[in-house]
């Protein structure tokens, strides 16, 4: 998601409850989300089988059930685009 210090506003769409693990890599663009909220695993990281272990079997992030709530198109593209290693 896109940062407040670059930007992003403070709001709960632009936000994501990770564990630190998690948030670490999602930090580093070594994992990211789809629009759907598919979970993307970046092709440089080191050990997939590592994060495939540690990741929703589903492969899809747990979203809120109120739409409010969940994570904003917008806020996932920019971390896509600027933070997640294709």
């Amino acid at each position: 998601m896109r940062p407040v210090e670059r930007g992003g506003p403070d709001s709960i769409r632009n936000g994501l409850a990770l564990s630190g693990t998690a948030h670490w890599m999602f930090d580093r663009g070594l994992i990211g989300l789809s629009d759907d909220l598919d979970i993307m695993v970046s092709r440089q990281v080191n050990d997939p089988a590592s994060i495939e272990a540690i990741i929703n079997p589903t492969r899809k992030a747990v979203a809120p059930s109120r739409e409010a709530e969940r994570p904003h198109p917008a806020f996932l593209k920019w971390h896509r685009e600027n933070c997640f290693k294709l």
